[in-house]
Order: structure tokens, then sequence, then C-alpha cells
């Protein structure tokens, strides 16, 4: 029969051995694989492509001369009060740039006046925001809850909703309204 890892006792882990085995695992570097070009560091980024970090250094000449400048990446730069692609700004419109094609400024019609309301929707909608006003405004000022109150706040706003659905308009007066969708 096996015997499981929970009936076996821990055996104590000898942490020295641990870190002697890590530490043997370390050597030398690894050699690069054929064909690889050495690593160059920071320093000489500047150099040409076929110096390499393991090179010397070039001796320098009796009188040194400034390097020429060797362009990193494709990068464009624009000399001191030259301006530049940020310095552009568009001409402003004027109205000789206008011909009978354009229409010029647009401007919206008036909106029609809000239809009149009548008295039945005024009343629904008092009722659908008084009567939870009503019930809020007896629970602040703690008002006992009578059978007349409970019933002027929830009927109301029941009463005040049915009626605000049931006056809603169900009829398609314009069927070539072309906000409702692809016409076909």
């Amino acid at each position: 029969m096996a015997e499981h890892d929970a009936d076996r006792e821990p055996q104590p882990i000898d942490e020295d051995a641990a870190w002697a085995a890590i530490v043997a695992g370390y050597g030398d570097e690894p050699s690069d694989p054929p064909g690889a070009k050495p690593f160059k560091s920071v320093e000489d980024l500047a150099l040409l492509e076929g110096d390499h970090n393991d090179t010397p250094p070039p001796k320098a000449p009796a009188a040194p001369e400034p390097p020429e400048p060797k362009p990193l990446g494709s990068s464009v730069v624009f000399a001191p009060g030259v301006g530049g692609p940020r310095d552009f700004s568009v001409a402003e419109p004027s109205d000789s740039d206008l011909d009978d094609a354009d229409e010029g400024h647009f401007i919206p019609p008036e909106p029609p006046p809000l239809p009149e309301t009548d008295v039945t929707a005024k009343f629904a909608w008092l009722a659908v925001i008084g009567g939870p006003l009503l019930m809020l405004l007896a629970a602040v000022l703690q008002w006992e809850f009578t059978w007349w109150l409970t019933t002027l706040g929830v009927g109301g706003f029941i009463g005040g909703f049915a009626t605000l659905v049931a006056r809603m308009t169900q009829d398609d007066e314009d069927e070539d309204d072309p906000g409702r969708g692809a016409v076909v």
C-alpha cells in the first residue's frame, strides 16, 4: 500500500544545502551562438557597425577634430526660428470665401411652442409627484400613518400614473417619419 503525504512527518529543510546548490548552479556566462553580434554597451552605441566592445577604441589624432554627428533614427529636426508642424494655424474664413453654392452658417428655426396641458393631465402629474412627497413629508415629520394618509399618498400615485398611461396617444399620424428606422 502506498504511503500518503499527509501520513508522513515533515522533514526538516537544510537551508544551507539549498543555498549552496543555488550558488553552485551559477557559473560563467555561456558563449553567444555562432553568427551573433557581440553586445554593445551604451557608451559604444555611437561607434560604427564594425566596432565592438572587445575592440580597443581608435587612437585620437594629434589635432582633435569634432566628430560628425550621426543621426539616430529618422527624426526631423527644425532649426530655431523655423516654423514646425505645431506652428501651423488655420486662416480665418471671410465672406469672400463663400460662393453661390455655399449655404453659409446654419441657423435652426424657432421650435414650436409646447402644447397646453389640460386640467386632467395637471392633476395626474400632481398626484404622481405629490403622493410620494406626502409620504416622505409624513415620515420626516413623524406623523402617524393613518389610513387616509396612506390611501392619499399611495392611491394618488397609482391613480395619477394610471391616468397618464391611459391618456398616451397610440395613433400613428405620420407613417413617413424618418425617425422610426429604415423605410423600405
